[in-house]
C-alpha cells in the first residue's frame, strides 16, 4: 500500500508541472503538445532532486509501459472518434482513404525498406521502426489549425487519416515486430500468411467495434442521464479494446469503429444536447491529462537514451520518414483531382509523429533485439516532428493563405 501512495505522489508531481506547463502555454497561445516536450527536455537534462523518482517511475518502470498501452491508447482514440462527426467524414472519404491506407503502406514500406537497404538495420528492427513511423499524431496540429482558422476540410482530412492509419500502424506493428521474420521465412506462402493476418487483425476489430458501439448506442436510448452515459462510454473505448485483445484482434480499429459508431449513429438516436455537451467535456479533460504525461515523457526519457554514437542514423532516419511522408502523401492524392497543391504541403508536413509511436516503442518486450536503436530513432523522429514541423507549420499554414484571421478570436481557445 506504501508503494502506491509514493507511486501516486509520483505521478501527482508530474501532473502537477504538466498542468502548470499546459496554463501557461494556453496563455501564449501556443500549443501546449510542443511546450510540454520541451519542459520535458530541460526536466531530463537538468537535476532535479524531487522529480528523480517520478522520472525514473515513468521512463524506466514496465507497469507505466504497460498503461501507456492500456490505458492510454482506448482514452485517445476514443476521444477522438467522439469529436469526429461522420458526416464530416463521409464527405473527405476519397482523400481520408487514400492517404489512411495507400498512404500508411506506402510508407511504412519505403521507410522499412530504405533503413534495411540504405542503413543496414536488421530486418525486424527496419520493419517494426517502420510501422511506428506510419502513424501520425495530429493533437499539436489539430490545435494549431483550429486557431488559425484552416478551412474545416483539411482539419477533418488530417483527424480522419490519423484515426485510421493509427490502426493500421498498430497492426503493421504487431506483424513486423512478433510475426516478420518467420513469414519471410515462408516466402511467397509467408505473404500471404501475413496478409492474412492483417486481415484477421483488421476484419476482427472492425466486427468488434461495430458490435459494442451498436450496442452501446441502442443502450442510451433508455436513458437521459449524463453521468451514466459518459460511464457507457468509458466501458464502450475500454471494453472494445480489451475484448478484441483478448480475441487476437486489433483493439485500437475496435475503439475507432465503436467511436465512431457511438459518436455518430449513437449520439444521434441517443443522447440529448446536455449529454452530448457533458461528454465531449469529459473526455477534453481525460485526453489533457493522458496527452499531458504522454508529452512531458517524450522529453523526459532523453536522458536515458543513448545517442553517443548514433546521430548519423538518426539523421538518416529523419530524412528517410521526411521523404516516406511526402511520397505516400503525393502518391495516394495523385488520382484524386481537383486536390489544391496548398493542402497536398500542408498536410505532408503536419503529418507529425508524436504519442502513438512513443507508447508502441515503449511497449516492446526489453528482450526484443534493437529495442535500444528503436527507442533512439522513435525519440528523435517524434521530437524533430514535434518541435521543427510543429513549430514551423504555422508559418507553412500562413505562407499558402490557408488562415483565416477572422476565425483566429473564436478558434483560439478551441
Amino acid at each position: 500500500m506504501h508503494h502506491f501512495n509514493e507511486i501516486f505522489v509520483q505521478l501527482l508531481i508530474l501532473l502537477a508541472v504538466s498542468m502548470g506547463v499546459i496554463a501557461v502555454a494556453k496563455k501564449m497561445n501556443q500549443p501546449y503538445s510542443i511546450a510540454l516536450v520541451i519542459v520535458g527536455l530541460l526536466l531530463g537534462l537538468i537535476h532535479v532532486p524531487v522529480l528523480d523518482e517520478a522520472e525514473s517511475f515513468i521512463t524506466q518502470s514496465n507497469v507505466f509501459q504497460a498503461i501507456i498501452i492500456s490505458l492510454f491508447l482506448p482514452i485517445l482514440l476514443g476521444d477522438a472518434t467522439l469529436k469526429l462527426p461522420f458526416s464530416h467524414l463521409r464527405e473527405q472519404g476519397k482523400p481520408v482513404l487514400a492517404l489512411a491506407f495507400g498512404g500508411t503502406l506506402l510508407s511504412f514500406l519505403l521507410i522499412a525498406l530504405a533503413m534495411y537497404g540504405l542503413m543496414g538495420l536488421p530486418l525486424v528492427v527496419a520493419f517494426t521502426f517502420a510501422a511506428l513511423m506510419s502513424a501520425t499524431d495530429p493533437i499539436s496540429v489539430i490545435s494549431i489549425f483550429k486557431s488559425l482558422g484552416v478551412p474545416k476540410k483539411i482539419v477533418t482530412i488530417i483527424e480522419g487519416e490519423s484515426l485510421f492509419n493509427d490502426g493500421i500502424a498498430v497492426v503493421l506493428f504487431q506483424i513486423s515486430s512478433v510475426y516478420l521474420l518467420t513469414y519471410m521465412e515462408m516466402g511467397w506462402a509467408g505473404a500471404g500468411s501475413g496478409l492474412l493476418l492483417f486481415l484477421k487483425f483488421s476484419v476482427g476489430g472492425i466486427a468488434v467495434g461495430s458490435l459494442l458501439g451498436y450496442l452501446f448506442s441502442q443502450l442510451i436510448r433508455f436513458y437521459d442521464d449524463y453521468p451514466l452515459e459518459i460511464a457507457f462510454s468509458m466501458l464502450l473505448f475500454f471494453g472494445s479494446f480489451f475484448i478484441a485483445e483478448h480475441f487476437h484482434v486489433s483493439g485500437v480499429i475496435a475503439v475507432v469503429v465503436g467511436g465512431l459508431i457511438f459518436g455518430s449513429y449513437g449520439a444521434r438516436i441517443g443522447m440529448s444536447e446536455t449529454t452530448k455537451m457533458n461528454i465531449n467535456s469529459f473526455w477534453d479533460v481525460i485526453t489533457l491529462i493522458a496527452n499531458s504525461l504522454i508529452f512531458l515523457m517524450i522529453g523526459l526519457e532523453i536522458k536515458h537514451i543513448n545517442f553517443a554514437d548514433k546521430w548519423a542514423l538518426i539523421g538518416a532516419a529523419i530524412l528517410i520518414v521526411l521523404i516516406g511522408r511526402t511520397v505516400a502523401v503525393y502518391a495516394s492524392l495523385y488520382f484524386l483531382r481537383p486536390f489544391p497543391s496548398s493542402w497536398k504541403m500542408v498536410l505532408n508536413w503536419g503529418g507529425l509523429k508524436g504519442s502513438l509511436s512513443i507508447a508502441l516503442a515503449l511497449s516492446l518486450p526489453s528482450t526484443f533485439a534493437g529495442r535500444d536503436d528503436i527507442l533512439v530513432l522513435t525519440f528523435s523522429v517524434v521530437l524533430f516532428s514535434l518541435l521543427v514541423q510543429g513549430l514551423t507549420i504555422k508559418p507553412l499554414v500562413k505562407k499558402f493563405g490557408l488562415a483565416n484571421p477572422v476565425k483566429e478570436k473564436d478558434g483560439a481557445d478551441m
